[in-house]
């Protein structure tokens, strides 16, 4: 259940990115219908739930994981429908594989600075080392990246290197 609600939550995340005009252009089709199908599955099954609505709320509010609170909620929700709709259970596990399979989704938005020296190593966006696993990656309002001195690297955006 933990991991769909973090599909979940994404989703809404998303979802009130689009409302206020900052999603990513280059989105994931093949995930974003996923996404969209687990959000229907379990809107459709909790309903007017209040902690889906908290949830959406927090989403909405710019956070980009839900509360602890918010999220053993939904988690507990989520289980309790499922012991008591095996149809949805099943569904649910197939949404979240499905999810899975298409790898995982990295995002950094609204990042701070960060500074590099002596060697070191910084970034403010997502960090794949040699291109290191699959699924969709977005950087968004990412801060800067500064290096400074022999041997020292810095990053800002998507960095596969």
């Amino acid at each position: 259940m933990e991991i769909a609600v973090g599909y979940a939550f994404a989703w809404l995340v998303g979802k009130a990115r689009r409302v206020t005009g900052r999603a990513d252009a280059e989105v994931d089709r093949g995930l974003d219908a996923g996404m969209d199908r687990l959000h229907e599955l379990i809107s459709v099954k909790l309903g007017d739930d209040p902690t889906l609505q908290r949830a959406r709320e927090e989403a909405a509010s710019g956070l980009e994981e839900p509360s602890a609170r918010t999220r053993q909620r939904l988690e507990l929700a989520l289980e309790d429908a499922a012991a008591q709709d095996a149809a949805f259970a099943a569904a649910l596990a197939r949404v979240v594989a499905e999810l899975q399979a298409a790898g995982p989704v990295d995002i950094a938005a609204d990042t701070g600075s960060s500074w590099a020296m002596g060697g070191g190593t910084a970034s403010t966006g997502v960090v794949r080392p040699g291109g290191a696993g699959s699924g969709s990656a977005a950087a968004q309002h990412t801060g800067d990246a500064t290096a400074d001195g022999a041997g020292s690297r810095a990053s800002t955006g998507v960095d596969y290197s």
